[in-house]
């Protein structure tokens, strides 16, 4: 399994990034995606879920009515919008799946919001 993020860098408060995660090595189609984010000192957090079927989505508090989670599974990929951002956003941003009940992380991608 393997799951590559990209999409992170540094933007204004306000601006926004569209973070990336391209998967392999399993049924992208048949299993939930998660975005989790952690930042300097914290606990990681689950962000944002969106699932196999339906399509899902579900968010953490701080973050409703400012990103969105998506999927194409025709690419296996999932997608996680982010507008409106806030310092209190920057974090390292993982991709996250569970396929035969094992949990498998991307490497992160780095989202600083700073003036």
């Amino acid at each position: 399994v393997h799951l590559v993020e990209s999409g992170g860098g540094l933007v204004q408060p306000g601006g926004s990034l569209k973070l990336s995660c391209a998967a392999s090595g399993f049924t992208f189609s048949a299993y939930d995606m998660s975005w989790y984010r952690q930042a300097p000192g914290k606990e990681r957090e689950l962000v944002a879920t969106i699932t196999a079927v339906g399509g899902y989505t579900n968010y953490v508090d701080s973050v409703k009515g400012r990103f969105t989670v998506s999927r194409v599974n025709a690419k296996n990929t999932v997608y996680l919008q982010m507008n409106s951002l806030k310092p209190d956003d920057t974090a390292v941003y993982y991709c996250h799946a569970r396929p035969w009940g094992h949990d498998y992380w991307g490497q992160g991608t780095q989202v600083t919001v700073s003036s």
